[in-house]
């Protein structure tokens, strides 16, 4: 701080003088306006109403002691002052028993674990597919009819659906063994990933995919936009114009719907993450001839007017690979 006050004092600026000395303009006006060493590392001495070690002790004690070994410091505090017996604070408890690697969860109850995130790369169709169901309403209060949907996040498709009248395992068998045998998956590669309903969990589903060589993914515990590709899907389903304005009545009158807007939008709805090709188009190998030949006829128009094109033509070319879930930085690099 004195060197400081003299390179001032001759003339410098403050913040010049702080950088030659290695510490934020910031850092050395909090110093000025507190009293004593403001550095990390400074010696200081101990305040007046600091824990003595029997006191410290009386804590740890006290924490540690049948019937309260299982309970916060938030339960601990109330529960010794029924008892006419006060040592500490709740937040002194807590420093206390941080100081002594204490500071864990209390009881039986298991520390939230940090689980991997499921990421997947897909490089053409069919080797990783999202699926999940929705409702759909009816006529009929608390009556629902079931919207099973396979989707195949490379090119977006939907590769296989059915509507039911319940929600179980059976149905979600014959719908992945449907898709399958369409898309000819044997002997191929090919990860289904979906959220943690209990359809999806369960052990019939499993042993299905086991015998159509299926890999299984799921989402992380209470993340839904793990599954951000089945969420989206659903969203355009309900909120696009083909949407009907009162509910469904029959089983019929939802599967008709369903296969109506499957046709519109595996055929005729171009995608923003495709360029704004058809899934269809992507999933068949189209998509690149057309986008080539987009950009080709923007070229074209370029070089007929330049003065009415500031920078280069639109980017019409996809990326080679999708992820399914890309929050690593690896990926993240590798997407770039």
């Amino acid at each position: 701080m004195k060197l400081i006050t003299e390179a001032v004092l001759g003339g410098a600026r403050r913040y010049r003088a702080c950088d030659e000395l290695g510490l934020s303009l910031r850092t050395v006006q909090r110093w000025r306006h507190t009293d004593g060493d403001g550095r990390l590392l400074a010696q200081r001495t101990a305040p007046s109403n600091k824990l003595s070690e029997a006191e410290r002790q009386a804590v740890l004690d006290a924490a540690n002691q049948a019937g309260y070994a299982s309970l916060t410091p938030h339960q601990i505090v109330p529960k010794l002052a029924d008892e006419g017996i006060y040592l500490a604070s709740e937040s002194t408890f807590y420093r206390v028993l941080k100081a002594a690697n204490q500071n864990v969860r209390r009881g039986r109850v298991k520390a939230p674990k940090r689980r991997v995130l499921t990421t997947h790369r897909a490089e053409g169709p069919n080797q990783v597919w999202c699926w999940d169901i929705t409702w759909l309403p009816s006529t009929v209060k608390g009556r629902f009819f079931y919207w099973y949907m396979v989707k195949d996040i490379y090119s977006r498709k939907l590769v296989a659906n059915e509507v039911h009248e319940v929600e179980c395992a059976e149905h979600a068998c014959e719908l992945l063994e449907k898709g399958c045998l369409r898309e000819q998956t044997a002997g191929r590669p090919l990860v289904l990933h979906s959220d943690n309903g209990h359809v999806m969990r369960g052990s019939l589903l499993r042993e299905s995919m086991v015998a159509l060589g299926v890999e299984p993914s799921f989402s992380r515990p209470r993340v839904s936009n793990d599954n951000a590709y089945a969420e989206a899907l659903f969203r355009t389903a309900k909120y696009c114009p083909l949407w009907p304005d009162q509910p469904f009545d029959t089983l019929t009158e939802a599967r008709l719907w369903v296969q109506k807007f499957i046709e519109w939008y595996n055929e005729d709805h171009r995608h923003s993450a495709l360029k704004y090709v058809t899934p269809n188009e992507r999933h068949e190998g189209k998509a690149t001839a057309l986008l080539q030949a987009r950009a080709a006829l923007y070229e074209d128009a370029r070089e007929a007017n330049p003065s009415r094109w500031s920078t280069r033509t639109r980017n019409w070319k996809l990326a080679d690979a999708v992820y399914l879930n890309p929050e690593r930085p690896d990926v993240k690099a590798a997407m770039a």
